[in-house]
């Protein structure tokens, strides 16, 4: 597999609060303001188009990303193959309670609630640092479910919330899944937000500190400064290092389901975190024995139903 390198160097300030910030509006997001109805036959066009990058990546894995920025907007793809079958796939997430456990394998995620009696269902998601940190002092955000496509050739899932944090709107998640003629399931993450200026003071404060070495999984250039590889930085950076992320949290959740129930979950937190060190320069943030700790206390927590504020 090829090493991904570092770029840039950080320094500290108002960089938690700004980084909290950037993982929520990264979290939140989807296609902003998508009209396009979703179309099992042009995802699986996307898949065929895709097929040489698919094959031959730096990941070392069937997964293609990009992102972009335009105005206001920021959004991130990831196009990806699994070999779990589709029925799979679709069933789980059709479950809002798969996505909680889903989110809650990623490191900023602090807990996740579906709350099925409201119309529609809700995922009360809270976010925050990447260290163990009270409700009380994370960013609570709500999302909507809905599900605009359901059958036995495409999947469809949109999580929506009008507001967030520090000037930030109209997050949106979405993902789409068809079934591949080998039993396994080509999948389309997709997700943006919208900054007003308060969003854009918080992020230029963030990667002037603690943001300055992130960067994303992007080549723009072949060569960096002091000869470190060019990748995309910035909100761009942020959102590829989140779709990186979620990514490999879908991937470790299916890898679990074939353990007993009682292993599943500490199975997917082990995965998720080996596969996040296999691009360490993008998405390492701490050791191992401390993610997990970290995590089981969530997960504890959010089992117990402990409601945030």
């Amino acid at each position: 597999m090829k090493e991904i390198k570092p770029l840039l160097s950080t320094r500290y300030t108002h960089a938690r609060c700004a980084s909290s910030f950037l993982f929520v509006a990264m979290l939140g997001s989807a296609l902003a303001q998508s009209t396009t109805a979703p179309s099992a036959g042009a995802l699986l066009e996307k898949h065929a188009a895709l097929k040489n990058q698919l094959a031959n990546n730096a990941y070392g894995r069937p997964l293609y990303l990009d992102s972009s920025e335009s105005g206001n907007q920021i959004n991130g793809n990831a196009y990806a193959v699994l070999d779990t079958p589709f029925n799979e796939v679709s069933a789980t997430f059709k479950k809002p309670a798969s996505w909680c456990e889903v989110m809650i394998l990623h490191i900023n995620t602090k807990y996740c609630r579906a709350e099925l009696a409201s119309a529609p269902t809700t995922l009360k998601v809270n976010v925050g640092k990447k260290t163990p940190q009270t409700l009380q002092d994370s960013f609570a955000i709500i999302f909507a479910m809905r599900q605009p496509a359901a059958s036995a050739q495409l999947m469809s899932v949109q999580l929506h919330s009008e507001n967030g944090p520090m000037g930030t709107s109209n997050y949106r998640i979405e993902l789409e899944a068809a079934p591949l003629p080998d039993g396994k399931t080509f999948m389309h993450l997709r997700y943006g937000y919208e900054s007003g200026v308060a969003a854009r003071v918080a992020m230029q404060g963030y990667l002037a500190t603690a943001g300055r070495s992130k960067v994303g999984f992007t080549r723009v250039s072949q060569s960096g400064t002091d000869g470190k590889a060019g990748y995309v930085g910035g909100a761009r950076g942020a959102v590829e290092r989140n779709t990186m992320r979620y990514f490999l949290a879908i991937d470790a959740y299916f890898q679990s389901l074939v353990q007993p129930p009682a292993s599943q979950v500490n199975t997917r937190l082990e995965k998720w975190f080996d596969a996040t060190e296999q691009y360490p320069t993008q998405l390492r943030e701490t050791d191992k024995a401390s993610y997990m700790a970290m995590k089981k206390n969530e997960i504890q927590r959010q089992q117990t139903g402990s409601a945030p504020p």
